[in-house]
């Protein structure tokens, strides 16, 4: 972390300290930011014992200002709705405790844990879902070749994220993001020059329309053989 990151999350911390006082159990960094993209906003998650009307007042009078330190509006959460919320969100919430930083207060994950079901069934939702996005986003595009490579950089990050929670269903407990999501495209069976050219444009989104738009029939199978994998997946 840049002593600048390191700023910002003690501000956030302090504000927040400011508005829950003892009420403030922990507050962890998490996201791309922490993950090596000094682009993406720093997202940060807050557990309080309670939360109040007020208390959102109280926050949103601060937003502003984080926002100019490049703070994300951080996620704050009672603790015990969190807990209780793994089942719901266990790709979410899965990301943030396999690579965060600690800001303030103790661990909020110990003895945290996500059922592999729940993480199979919401990695067949997402995977599903980009499937169909894909396959739409193609039709909208009617051929053209701006608007193929658009979708195709568009949903990148996605099929990252993707990835990362098919290795997540491995039991690959990595906190490097790139080692993550090519440990999810192996477990799958994705073609890593596939997965390579998909991630270089996750990057760079002002790639060539053509050679983005050439990538997609490639980059559809590889969806699709993400969502058979997780479809098929056995405990």
């Amino acid at each position: 972390m840049s002593s600048s990151w390191r700023d910002a999350a003690a501000a956030l911390a302090d504000d927040l300290k400011a508005v829950f006082g003892p009420r403030l159990r922990s507050v962890v960094a998490y996201g791309a930011h922490l993950e090596g993209d000094p682009a993406g906003p720093i997202t940060a998650l807050a557990l309080v014992s309670n939360l109040t009307i007020e208390d959102l007042d109280a926050c949103a009078s601060h937003t502003g200002r984080w926002g100019r330190l490049g703070l994300a509006t951080p996620l704050v959460l009672p603790e015990d709705e969190f807990r209780r919320s793994l089942d719901v969100f266990p790709l979410e919430y899965g990301e943030i405790v396999r690579a965060h930083a600690q800001v303030y207060g103790g661990d909020p994950f110990t003895n945290v844990v996500i059922d592999p079901g729940d993480l199979r069934r919401a990695c067949e939702l997402q995977i599903k879902s980009h499937l169909v996005h894909l396959r739409e986003g193609y039709l909208e595009a009617a051929g053209g070749l701006r608007a193929v490579s658009a979708l195709v950089v568009a949903s990148a990050p996605a099929f990252a994220a993707l990835l990362r929670n098919v290795a997540r269903l491995r039991g690959v407990s990595s906190t490097e993001r790139m080692e993550t999501t090519r440990r999810g495209a192996e477990a799958a069976g994705v073609p890593a020059d596939v997965v390579d050219a998909v991630l270089a444009l996750e990057h760079r989104p002002t790639a060539g329309a053509v050679d983005a738009a050439r990538l997609f029939p490639r980059y559809l199978a590889a969806a699709e053989q993400l969502a058979g994998t997780v479809d098929r997946w056995e405990k």
